[in-house]
């Protein structure tokens, strides 16, 4: 019962803080509703392009930030409260970290519509095997720097960490690792309209001379 207690409490708060919107928050201080420009999307590619540069990456790092606190925070209050094994606290930090990324996608605080949970997936990665966030991470700033389609990067980046994950980490266990390649498939299943628009050629770049 108490280890049901546990998985309860930590799915319930890893939603609520993967439910933060930053983007939002951070574009309503600049007196902007980023639900209604630009994409409509309260993701950082959105506050980057309609709100600033600056705004946008901290909207990144935050929601980035509250991927890899749920995933710490799994992993460092199980082993306080019981004494687990290696296997079962593994799965409490994937699942701390899922429900963040869910909570990001399907914020409680704005009707259940969120982002495309980009960021704070890479978070979470982060979080749990930090070789494949920044070999994702540096496949995604190359392509945003050779196309300058951050949508186009992002799906680049999410499929590469999908795959390359099992070359990485053969030593892992199969479902932690079909786990992870989830993660990436829904990551790249969000962004089905920006793939449309990159088919038909209507894909926005992003521009490094915009708002500071």
């Amino acid at each position: 019962m108490k280890i049901l207690l546990l998985w309860i409490t930590l799915g319930v708060c890893a939603y609520l803080l993967g439910s933060i919107p930053f983007g939002f928050l951070i574009a309503k201080a600049r007196g902007v509703d980023i639900r209604t420009v630009g994409s409509k999307n309260i993701g950082a590619t959105n506050v980057f392009r309609t709100v600033g540069k600056g705004a946008g990456i901290a909207a990144f790092a935050l929601d980035a930030g509250k991927g890899f606190l749920a995933v710490m925070w799994g992993g460092h209050l199980a082993p306080q409260l019981f004494d687990l094994d290696l296997g079962l606290l593994l799965q409490l930090k994937v699942f701390s970290g899922a429900c963040a990324i869910v909570g990001h996608n399907w914020t409680c605080f704005l009707g259940f519509k969120g982002g495309k949970g980009v960021a704070t997936s890479l978070g979470v990665v982060l979080g749990l095997v930090w070789l494949g966030a920044l070999f994702a991470l540096g496949i995604w700033m190359v392509v945003v720097l050779v196309s300058r389609y951050v949508s186009l990067a992002s799906i680049i980046a999410a499929a590469a960490l999908g795959v390359g994950v099992w070359f990485l980490y053969p030593q892992e266990p199969a479902w932690f690792l079909c786990v992870l390649s989830a993660f990436a498939l829904l990551a790249i299943l969000k962004h089905h309209a920006n793939i449309r628009r990159l088919f038909k050629g209507e894909e926005n770049r992003i521009s490094w001379s915009k708002k500071k």
